[in-house]
Formats: structure tokens, C-alpha cells, sequence
């Protein structure tokens, strides 16, 4: 019969801490990359609010704090960077966030 060797429990709990800790810093890379900060366009723009896709959002807002966080669909206080002239053109597209 082969013996099983014993180990010790400060190296399971060692090893149990260790994965706990690179599995929170990964969630945390993940979210932080979520995050972007979208340059200017080249191109003459607006910020349009209201129109933005759930997680489109190019900049920050109320509810959100960087490109790409928006929670919701059509948030008045999340916006995307649209052509000069074209927000108002847009279906619920506003030049400023609504109160």
C-alpha cells in the first residue's frame, strides 16, 4: 500500500490565499480595462446624450465614469461623440444631459 504524503495546512491555506488574490486581481485588470478614456474625434463633433447603447458610452456621465460603463440603453446622462449638426437629427438625441 503507497503512502499519500501529508500536507501541511499552512501550505494549503497559503496556496487557497494565493489563488484568492490573483483571482481578484484579474476581475480587476478585466474591469479596468473596461474602462477607456475615447480620444476627440478628428472630425467636427457634438456630444450627443440619450442614444447611447448599454456599455457604448464614450465618455463619462452622472451614473458612469469612464468610455464604455454606461448600464443602460438611451441614458440621458451618458453620450457618444456624433458629427457637428447631427444630434438633433437623431430620435432622442439631445445636446446636453437631461435633468
Amino acid at each position: 500500500m503507497s503512502k499519500v504524503p501529508k500536507v501541511p495546512t499552512v501550505s494549503l491555506l497559503s496556496s487557497a490565499g494565493l489563488l484568492a488574490i490573483v483571482a481578484t486581481a484579474s476581475m480587476h485588470v478585466e474591469s479596468v480595462k473596461a474602462q477607456v478614456n475615447v480620444p476627440k474625434p478628428s472630425y467636427k463633433y457634438e456630444k450627443c446624450y440619450g442614444i447611447v447603447k448599454a456599455g457604448q458610452n464614450d465618455c463619462f456621465g452622472v451614473g458612469n465614469s469612464c468610455g464604455g460603463t454606461s448600464k443602460k440603453d438611451n441614458d440621458p446622462e451618458a453620450w457618444i461623440y456624433v458629427p457637428k449638426g447631427t444630434c438633433n437629427k437623431i430620435v432622442g438625441g439631445k445636446l446636453s444631459p437631461q435633468s
